[in-house]
């Protein structure tokens, strides 16, 4: 078979989690499949990683210097565990020293102009990838294996020049891929790619935004037109609800592109909304595995969902939003009052999660991060006529609840019962939505509220 393998940060913590993944690595590859790496950073590197350009901007040369240090023993150590053989392992810490001078001299630039730019920003956070593939492929190599080290631009992923969020160039990325990727696996080579990286077409390194990871993984999956892509991580697969808050969450078998999807959307743990869009587009099959528990079949992601005796697949809490109200008379029948909101707070660059609109016009509800919440407050202020907006309130201590399963489509009754379940446990909604797609019901409920309706949903469609 031909794979493509992500291993996500907790499965690269430390030396022996490399190791552990590099024998996983081994054992398909012995068996004959065609084997692509992807690699996420090392554990926690990323945000160290902004903390160092944080403390180097505001001119804190001890913060910078600690962290640092920080980096570098966490990345030694993990190579003189996890590399075999003197040479190997003395070629491997010279170039990781390398890497950690270049890092050092960006921050020390960015320590004297203060300031951080989204380029700059992009450069330094790549080292994370850069650090632990480099670091994965030499393990690899002691134990026998043909690795390739490269970069996400050197794989072949072409990007524009949106720094923090960038996005693949995909007609010429997916070819490069095919012309990079598959001469290297006819050789019986395991490409070991940097994740979250890509580079524009001048040559400067970008990234890929949250999830940037497994995006690499499933542009990689459909360039070479790979059988699957497993997204490894510290979990068996998707899970009916988060275990934390339903004990007895199981995990899901198979769900479908767009069930994928939906729970993307709303946060579900190893999923990330453009990954699964790439590999469907790709025709390329998602499976959700864990590092820690190799021989559970985890979570299949393919065109089709699997028949069960429940229509509904999940249930999820999103958590940390806010439910901004905004109301006014004036707006009603007025074309373009509904999308100058929207507007406004997009130019500040904040994603709306959720809207909701009553059918008289008067009041549109709208979800949105709450560290975001105070800015799009002003944002919606600012770009509003005088008398135009009678009111906007604005509440922090909501959470999202988020339904999610195929089955739903056409089935009479659906909402009626995922209401009757929460109204029963004494739970009020406050705002509700519903795309055509019947795919998911997604409401609004008090913070204090939440678990609790997502255990009575979870139990009333007997998903444990």
């Amino acid at each position: 078979m031909r794979l493509v393998f992500k291993f996500g940060g907790t499965s690269l913590g430390d030396g022996e989690r490399i190791r552990n993944a590099c024998n996983i690595v081994r054992t398909y590859h012995r068996r004959g499949d065609k084997i692509v790496v992807v690699c996420s950073a090392m554990g926690d590197t990323t945000d160290i990683l902004l903390e160092l350009m944080e403390s180097a901007a505001r001119g804190e040369r001890g913060k910078l210097d600690d962290g640092l240090e920080r980096l570098r023993s966490a990345h030694i150590a993990a190579v003189e565990y996890a590399v075999d053989g003197d040479g190997l392992r003395n070629e491997a810490l010279t170039v990781i020293e390398k890497r950690l001078n270049d890092l050092t001299y960006i921050l020390s630039s960015i320590y004297f102009l203060r300031e951080v730019t989204p380029r700059s920003r992009d450069l330094v956070l790549s080292f994370g990838e850069r650090l632990s593939t480099w670091t994965f492929t030499c393990t690899l190599r002691g134990l026998g294996i043909a690795a390739k080290y490269l970069e996400g631009g050197d794989a072949g992923i072409i990007t524009d020049s949106d720094f923090g969020y960038a996005t693949p160039l995909m007609e010429e990325t997916l070819n490069n891929i095919k012309n990079t990727i598959l001469p290297l696996l006819s050789q019986g080579v395991v490409p070991v790619v940097t994740g979250f990286i890509g580079r524009t077409r001048d040559g400067a390194i970008t990234t890929l935004g949250r999830g940037g990871s497994d995006f690499t993984a499933t542009l990689l999956g459909s360039g070479i037109k790979a059988d699957e892509v497993v997204l490894w991580s510290d979990v068996d697969g998707l899970l009916t609800a988060d275990p934390k808050i339903v004990r007895d969450a199981k995990v899901i078998p198979q769900l479908s592109y767009e069930e994928a999807l939906e729970m993307a959307v709303f946060g579900a743990k190893g999923l990330h909304p453009r990954a699964i869009e790439a590999a469907q587009n790709g025709g390329v099959k998602i499976r959700i595995k864990n590092t820690f528990n190799p021989s559970a079949p985890g979570t299949l992601i393919t065109d089709r969902s699997l028949s069960t005796d429940s229509i509904v697949k999940g249930v999820l809490l999103v958590r940390d939003v806010a439910m901004i109200t905004v109301k006014g008379a004036s707006a009603v029948g007025k074309p373009g009052s509904a999308a100058r909101i929207l507007q406004s707070i997009s130019s500040r660059g904040i994603n709306v999660m959720m809207i909701s609109q009553s059918v008289s016009e008067s009041s549109i509800s709208l979800i949105v991060r709450r560290e975001s919440a105070d800015l799009a407050l002003e944002a919606i202020r600012e770009s509003s006529p005088p008398g135009v907006i009678r009111g906007i309130e604005c509440e922090k201590d909501v959470v999202v609840v988020a339904v999610v399963g195929e089955g739903m489509k056409g089935t009479p009754g659906v909402a009626s019962r995922v209401f009757g379940a929460v109204a029963r446990r004494g739970v009020n909604v406050r705002m509700i939505a519903q795309g055509s797609s019947e795919l998911n019901i997604s409401f609004v409920v008090k913070e204090a509220d939440g678990v609790e309706a997502v255990r009575a949903i979870h139990e009333d469609y007997g998903l444990g």
